[in-house]
């Protein structure tokens, strides 16, 4: 195993476990805080559902990026990092960076919608966070994705003058 195989293998198995965290999350932890909410909070019980069916669309392009990541890992691995199906993976990554700052806006508008006269700064500040996060992601598939495709570009031109 070669040092490149050995680090790329070490950061798909990061990737896995960072994938399985987040469907522990999704399976268990989500649906018994929001049975927890309906049982302390009977007035507002009605939104468990709709929150647990927006919580797993939020998940959705976040785990379809994970998916991406590991793809685009593979091709590495494959030494494939200079092709067309690693610009399209940079590409879904990035779309699915997007798709993430839209739903956690959305989230926090409707927040701001249903709860009034509470503190919600802690529910403002963690979308915050997870929208910079997201657009730190976005910046740095895009930036790749215009290196790899100035890098595929330059290849193909000496390819042709040699």
């Amino acid at each position: 195993m070669t040092r490149k195989q050995a680090s790329t293998l070490f950061l798909k198995v990061v990737l896995l476990l960072i994938a399985l965290a987040v469907l522990t999350v999704c399976l268990f932890a989500l649906p018994g805080m929001a049975a927890r909410d309906a049982a302390q909070h009977p007035e507002t019980a009605y939104l468990q559902y709709p929150f647990l069916i927006s919580a797993y669309v939020f998940f959705f392009p976040v785990f379809i990026a994970m998916h991406q990541a590991f793809k685009l890992l593979t091709y590495i691995d494959r030494n494939q990092a200079f092709s067309d199906m690693a610009v399209k993976s940079l590409k879904i990554i990035r779309y699915c960076a997007y798709a993430v700052i839209v739903f956690i806006v959305l989230g926090e508008l409707a927040t701001i919608a249903l709860i009034r006269g509470e503190d919600i700064t802690h529910i403002i500040m963690l979308g915050a966070i997870g929208s910079f996060a997201c657009i730190v992601v976005a910046v740095f598939a895009g930036l790749l994705l215009k290196l790899l495709k100035d890098a595929i570009g330059i290849r193909s031109d000496n390819d042709l003058i040699v």
